[in-house]
């Protein structure tokens, strides 16, 4: 019995130049943290050599040629297991449209299970280079990098992006304190909505073949250095304005990004003190998240009486195998 658990992301500037349509012509950059809301998958042996998965429906095959979900199928295609397994998922969040990087998440832990389910283990940059590999070039979803190395890794990052397919992960260095100070000042709300990120997405990738599109996402990426570097020197002065200019900024690469309702959910926000924030993930539904004073924090809350709140601290560990109880069977 293995049990892998693999951390979600909020992601606050610079998401979009994760994708290939931008980072292989100039540098990308995001700067995220993985949150303490975790995809959890238990991983154990079949004795009558089926494969069983359990996720929103129940799957059970003769071989992994007719495994329907795809990550799955090509994550034990990857590492050669072809029966004899059960695998079981469950998520603090819900699993599809949340803007948090699910997914991403999910294929990460995945991995990180199935390496462990053969006593073999894998590093953290294995782990986000394989998840790339099986949700991009496998799987053809129209998605970034950026995801897969928040979950892997943990922490707050700044993960580059650079034009030979190569991925740097820099820890963003500063006190604890100010760490603390950055979750108290955050709210989120879950919207209602989910949505398909991979849509919205696709239509973000033909946006950024536009040099107009492209010189908005260039400007993105500069701001992921420069939150860097506020926080590094110890302020967060002016975190919320360079969020807001972000979100700005995303707002004009494509349409769906953003509609009239998510406009006047962020627009109470800021009327109530908000310093700036943003829908997390691709756009168009999910969670979205504000900075703002802790003491303005009941007044936000007022005047967003529709949205659903969801408390959000820091995880610092990233993918974990947390429970590893080999089986003889696994390793023949």
């Amino acid at each position: 019995m293995i049990l892998s658990k693999t951390p979600l992301r909020m992601s606050y500037v610079g998401g979009g130049s994760d994708m290939a349509v931008y980072y292989r012509e100039e540098l990308g950059a995001v700067l995220s943290t993985s949150v303490d809301k975790y995809m959890y998958i238990a991983v154990n042996p079949k004795f009558d050599g089926r494969i069983r998965l359990s996720y929103s429906v129940t799957e059970e095959v003769d071989s992994t040629s007719q495994v329907q979900h795809p990550l799955v199928r090509e994550a034990l295609t990857m590492l050669g297991i072809h029966g004899g397994i059960e695998i079981t998922s469950m998520a603090d969040i819900p699993s599809k449209g949340s803007g948090l990087g699910s997914s991403s998440s999910y294929t990460v832990g995945l991995l990180n299970a199935l390496y462990a389910y053969k006593n073999q283990f894998a590093s953290k940059s294995m782990l986000a280079q394989q998840a790339c590999d099986i949700e991009i070039e496998r799987c053809g979803e129209p998605i970034g990098k950026q995801d897969q190395y928040a979950a892997a890794f943990g922490g707050m990052n700044l993960i580059r992006f650079h034009p030979d397919e190569s991925v740097s992960v820099d820890p963003v260095i500063c006190a604890p304190e100010l760490l603390q100070s950055l979750e108290d000042s955050t709210l989120v709300f879950f919207t209602g909505r989910t949505r398909s990120a991979s849509a919205v997405l696709a239509q973000q990738q033909k946006a950024l073949l536009s040099p107009d599109r492209k010189r908005l996402m260039r400007r993105m990426v500069q701001l992921a250095f420069e939150l860097k570097t506020e926080m590094e020197s110890g302020s967060l002065d002016n975190f919320g304005e360079l969020l807001n200019e972000n979100w700005q900024l995303k707002t004009q690469l494509a349409s769906g990004i953003t509609d009239p309702q998510i406009d006047r959910w962020y627009q109470a926000g800021l009327r109530n003190g908000a310093h700036g924030g943003k829908l997390l993930g691709a756009g168009n539904g999910g969670f979205m998240m504000f900075f703002a004073p802790p003491h303005l924090h009941n007044a936000i809350r007022a005047a967003l009486p529709e949205l659903q709140e969801v408390k959000f601290n820091f995880d610092r560990n990233g993918a974990q195998i947390v429970f590893y109880q080999p089986s003889e069977a696994t390793s023949k």
